[in-house]
Parts: C-alpha cells; structure tokens; sequence
C-alpha cells in the first residue's frame, strides 16, 4: 500500500506561483509513473501533469504547458508541481496519483493510488 499526501496549496493572486508536495509513505516511489490532476468545482478530474518512474520523461495538459513543471525526488519520495504564471481558472482541488506507467496515468485508465487532495485558489 501507498500513502499520498498533498500539501503547498492555498491561496495566491494571479500570477503568483505555488509549489504542492505530494509525499509517499508505505512504499518507494520510484516504482510508479507520478502525475497530478485537478478538480474544478462542477467540473470533472482533469489531468494535468505526469513523470515517469525515473524522471526522465514529462507531459503535460496543454492548459498548463509553460507555466507548470513536475518533477520527483525519489529518494525523497516525494512529487513536486511548481506552478508559475497562475490564473484564476487554475483554480481547483490538485490530487497527485501513482500509476504504473505514464500512458495510463495521463489517461486515467490505470491509477494504483490518488491523495486526498490539495485546494489551490487564485484570486483575480
């Protein structure tokens, strides 16, 4: 079993940035691709980010492509997203997850494990 936990959410004015943590416990990371996706009030889950297993690759939602970066520390077993440039549609509840490869995490087809979540606010 794995344990993900959020956190580095709040909220920030637009064009601010913000940096989530996502730590794993109960099993080494560096096993599964990383990705996060984010829940708008109304809307659905979205992806938005993924990493694979060494860190070597990345993809991301055309939303967000420029202004945010994954990233993983797998010695911290932890999964960053640094988001720069935030707008007020960026707004959302950010979830990490752990699949077992990046294809099936960036399409939702195959996810092991989701956090809780984290709110991210951004203020117009």
């Amino acid at each position: 079993q794995v344990q993900l936990v959020e956190s580095g959410g709040g909220l920030v004015q637009a064009g601010g940035s913000l940096r989530l943590s996502c730590a794993a416990s109960g099993r080494t990371l560096g096993t599964y691709a990383m990705g996060w996706f984010r829940q708008a009030a109304g809307n659905e889950r979205e992806f938005v980010a993924v990493i694979s297993q060494t860190g070597g690759r990345t993809y991301y939602s055309d939303s967000v492509t420029g202004r945010f970066t994954i990233s993983r520390d797998n010695a911290k077993n932890t999964v960053y997203l640094q988001m720069n440039s935030l707008k007020p549609e960026d707004t959302a509840v950010y979830y990490c997850a752990a699949g077992p490869r990046s294809s099936t995490v960036v399409a939702g087809t195959k996810i092991n494990y989701w956090g809780q979540g984290t709110q991210v606010t951004v203020s117009s």
